[in-house]
């Protein structure tokens, strides 16, 4: 399968990277930055320097790839989770045009598949956001993966347990895994789960 992996750099997305060249897939790795293709490539992927925000390079870029799943990780976090509140902003701005562009281009280049990042809990002041993000991937007919909050190297919680709902980033980004070829609906990740929920539409 070709995957086009928006958010590659991201704490999923990274760890997605040789997760999905390991099985096979072959995979482009979207970034905003140049400074992080040498990451990407040497994880077994295309690197692709490109902002969602830009829509008729993103269009340009997904569609020279010619994907069969474009998969959405893009987040705009900053690295202290007490900057989070500050960012909310920013953060939702991918969550509605990000995703609105991600989706046009997906479409324009004949994807089959969707999959998009959500959360499995309610943000302060976020929730019209998110909720627009997952009605536009279930729109689309895509996949929506709730994850609980993310615990583990790379997250806000490196050494301590969030509240849950939660899960760990290793097993968020392998149990993600199997949802390459799931049906169109809102996935949850958590660890409470010993599989995926799956939330009927």
């Amino acid at each position: 399968m070709r995957v086009f992996l928006a958010g590659a750099t991201g704490v999923i997305g990274i760890r997605l990277l040789p997760l999905l060249a390991g099985c096979g897939h072959q995979v482009a790795g979207m970034t905003r930055s140049y400074d992080k293709t040498t990451q990407i490539a040497a994880l077994g992927a295309q690197p692709v320097v490109c902002d969602v925000f830009d829509t008729a390079a993103l269009l340009d870029a997904v569609s020279a790839f010619a994907p069969d799943l474009v998969m959405h990780q893009l987040t705009d976090l900053p690295d202290n989770v007490d900057q989070i509140p500050g960012y909310a902003k920013r953060n939702n701005r991918i969550r509605t045009e990000g995703t609105r562009n991600l989706l046009a281009a997906a479409d324009a280049a004949d994807a089959r598949r969707t999959l998009a990042q959500s959360i499995a809990w309610a943000p302060p002041g976020s929730g019209e956001a998110v909720a627009e993000h997952e009605r536009q991937v279930l729109d689309a007919s895509g996949v929506v993966v709730r994850y609980g909050q993310l615990y583990g190297p790379g997250t806000y919680y490196p050494d301590d347990l969030p509240p849950p709902p939660r899960i760990h980033v290793d097993d968020a980004a392998r149990r993600t895994m199997a949802l390459l070829g799931a049906p169109s609906g809102i996935m949850v990740l958590t660890d409470d789960d010993d599989g995926v929920s799956n939330l009927a539409q």
